[in-house]
């Protein structure tokens, strides 16, 4: 990226009182960059045949240009008809109007109200509310700092300059033209810092940053920072001199040219590397999405098959009480990963977009009978109102696969059934290669009810406990210490099959140790036999010296007893059996000896290194009324409700051999094609 600070005549990028500078109009990078697109709208991978992903992009010039021509009626007639959502979002704007201090509410809500009902009230308050945001930020530049935008690596530049940028566009006329250029002037600049992190300045002081994940689509500060150049972009367009470029950087640079392409490669099957925490925030990217395509008139979301992929794979996340996420990844603002108005402002974002594909009717299904009928805070009434799914009609979640494998995050999920009653796990091998990813490469978890076997993350304070102490997979010791999973490295699932009654899913994870001598192979495989077994094959090959240790993080104590570990939790009862080796050091560690957190346990089977094989089958409310060793990597269930299972798997080599009621399969390194 070309960078200079020359200050240029029409296009100087000043705050009138604090007199920041910085050219942003000459055509060297800064708010363009190289597009894949040749002006007919292609840009990547099809991710449906909707025909707006090959409109070119029309930018209005007549306030208000952002979303509203093709969505005003619909949104004009919910409020009249007084719909439950439109019910809810207009009772906060007028709360907010009314001086009611609300957490995370922006103005440019009650922009929006204005533009729908024309009273005035609700233009002056937004426009009060932007102007206090730009007096305050030429205050500190005034005084040599940079004001709040620049916060935390410019994180919520996208929520700040696009209060600007929406306020601006939908109280136009309410804006006086002084105001209009000061508003530009700030948020020019602001946009500006993002794009050229080393040569960010304010006022006549230079103020660098990290530029944090400026290029990295998969990265959440990403959307973030498209939001405030896009918005900005589109809503002083032929107003601004630097509003063009800015189109040009979001549209052709960062989607087309960065985003579509990083995700085609990396992100097949859809949803984000940073897990499903920091991940949610991709609905900010679908939220663009809809906005620009409201806007422009072209489909963005289609250029690429992530965005559809996500739909499948997010509800896959959702364990069944549908009331929870899979807890992947790090959860600061909440370590139990319950299901919150992120989650569902995610799917509904989807819906809007894809609203006669079957996942909509399905997410309509689970949105419904999820722990988040509604949204739950002031602020996010917004999104309920916007994407009000009334157009709509239900199907039953029923009509979905049970498995999902989403090859670029590593995540495979399965279930018994889309019942809330249903056992579910999910298997980790993939990609390590996000700051808000965990050392979890070969974790297991299960659920029924709620957790049986998790990510002891859970239970901590801080909802970032990334070691590999706190995952159900098998921890390797060196010297007494766990040697780590290193991050920018690819492991990778070998096998994924699914058939009647089982399915099959084959990881490699010894890539996350990154050529550390201590460790040699370390692969997992699962045999879910539906509904209430899992079978699991651990080869793990590690340097004398070493200890190996198989662990299942649990939220409850587990009671061992021999070669078997036992546990209930919410109802539901989990029994480890060990197959294999014949003898270990069995332990329960309490995860309260360690200060970050509050509750969970860890079951440990210690073995001395080696090259060594684990065998587990896991019964689920008694799933599995016996199992018995079966030859020397094999093992013989019989099954609660009658037939039997057993499975053999191959000792050096990914694969097994599976007889399922008389029925043989062949398990190995096939990378089947599940349906939806």
């Amino acid at each position: 990226m070309a960078r200079n600070n020359t200050i240029a005549g029409a296009l100087l990028l000043t705050i009138a009182v604090a007199g920041c500078g910085g050219n942003a109009s000459d055509n060297d990078g800064r708010f363009s960059g190289p597009g894949t697109d040749d002006g007919g709208g292609s840009g990547g991978g099809s991710g449906t045949t909707d025909p707006s992903a090959n409109v070119n992009p029309s930018y209005p010039l007549a306030h208000p240009r952002i979303y509203l021509t093709p969505n005003r009626a619909r949104l004009t007639a919910a409020l009249a008809a007084g719909t439950p959502a439109a019910t809810r979002f207009k009772g906060k704007v007028d709360a907010w109007t009314g001086g009611e201090d609300i957490w995370g509410f922006h103005a440019w809500n009650a922009a929006l109200v204005g533009q729908l009902t024309s009273q005035p009230q609700y233009c002056v308050a937004a426009v009060a509310a932007v102007e206090t945001q730009v007096a305050a930020a030429q205050a500190a530049i005034a005084d040599g700092g940079a004001p709040v935008v620049a916060n935390d690596s410019y994180l919520d530049i996208g929520e700040s300059i696009g209060d600007v940028a929406l306020v601006y566009d939908w109280c136009f006329d309410q804006v006086s033209s002084s105001q209009r250029q000061r508003w530009i002037e700030y948020a020019n600049q602001a946009v500006w810092n993002v794009w050229h992190h080393a040569d960010a300045r304010w006022g006549s002081s230079s103020f660098p940053w990290s530029g944090w994940s400026v290029d990295n689509p998969s990265n959440n500060y990403y959307y973030s920072f498209l939001r405030a150049t896009m918005l900005l972009g589109l809503a002083t367009y032929n107003e601004n001199p630097a509003a063009e470029d800015m189109l040009t950087q979001f549209r052709d640079g960062k989607i087309l040219g960065e985003l579509v392409p990083t995700f085609d490669a990396d992100l097949v099957g859809g949803a984000s590397r940073e897990g499903t925490g920091y991940g949610v925030s991709m609905r900010r990217l679908f939220e663009l999405y809809d906005f620009w395509r409201s806007t422009t008139g072209e489909g963005l979301a289609y250029k690429t098959p992530h965005t559809r992929a996500s739909f499948v794979a997010f509800m896959h996340q959702i364990v069944p009480t549908l009331d929870k996420v899979a807890p992947t990844g790090d959860h600061a603002r909440d370590a139990t990963a319950a299901l919150f108005d992120y989650h569902r402002d995610y799917l509904e974002e989807l819906m809007r977009l894809f609203p006669a594909d079957p996942m909509a009717a399905r997410a309509k299904s689970l949105l419904a009978e999820s722990s988040v009928p509604k949204m739950s805070s002031g602020f996010m009434a917004v999104w309920d109102f916007l994407n009000d799914s009334t157009d709509i009609t239900a199907a039953p979640l029923a009509s979905m696969n049970t498995a999902y494998y989403a090859e670029g995050i590593g995540q495979m999920y399965a279930r018994s059934s889309w019942d809330k009653d249903a056992t579910w796990m999910n298997l980790t091998a993939g990609p390590y290669t996000e700051s808000h990813a965990h050392q979890d490469q070969g974790a297991l978890m299960i659920y029924k009810g709620g957790w049986l076997m998790a990510d002891a993350n859970i239970g901590s304070h801080s909802g970032l406990s990334q070691a590999t102490t706190s995952h159900s997979l098998v921890r390797i010791d060196q010297d007494g210490t766990p040697v780590r999973q290193i991050a920018d490295t690819m492991s990778a699932m070998e096998g994924v099959q699914q058939g009647a009654g089982f399915v099959y899913a084959a990881g490699d994870v010894t890539a996350a140790y990154d050529g550390n001598g201590a460790v040699q192979r370390v692969q997992r495989e699962t045999v879910f036999l539906q509904p209430n077994v899992i079978i699991v094959f651990d080869r793990v090959k590690t340097a004398a010296g070493t200890t190996q240790t198989w662990q299942a993080a649990t939220p409850v104590e587990p009671t061992i007893s021999g070669n078997r570990a036992t546990l209930t939790n919410a109802g539901h009862s989990l029994a480890i059996t060990r197959i294999q080796p014949a003898a270990a050091d069995a332990s329960v560690y309490d995860y309260q000896s360690d200060s970050d957190f509050s509750g969970g346990y860890r079951l440990d089977e210690q073995v001395p290194g080696g090259d060594n094989r684990f065998l587990h089958v896991m019964s689920v409310d008694g799933g599995a009324t016996s199992a018995s060793a079966a030859g020397e990597n094999g093992v013989t269930v019989n099954l609660a409700g009658g037939g039997t299972a057993t499975v053999t798997f191959a000792r050096n080599d990914v694969g097994a051999t599976l007889v399922l009621n008389g029925t043989t399969t062949t398990l190995g390194a096939t990378m089947q094609t599940l349906a939806e």
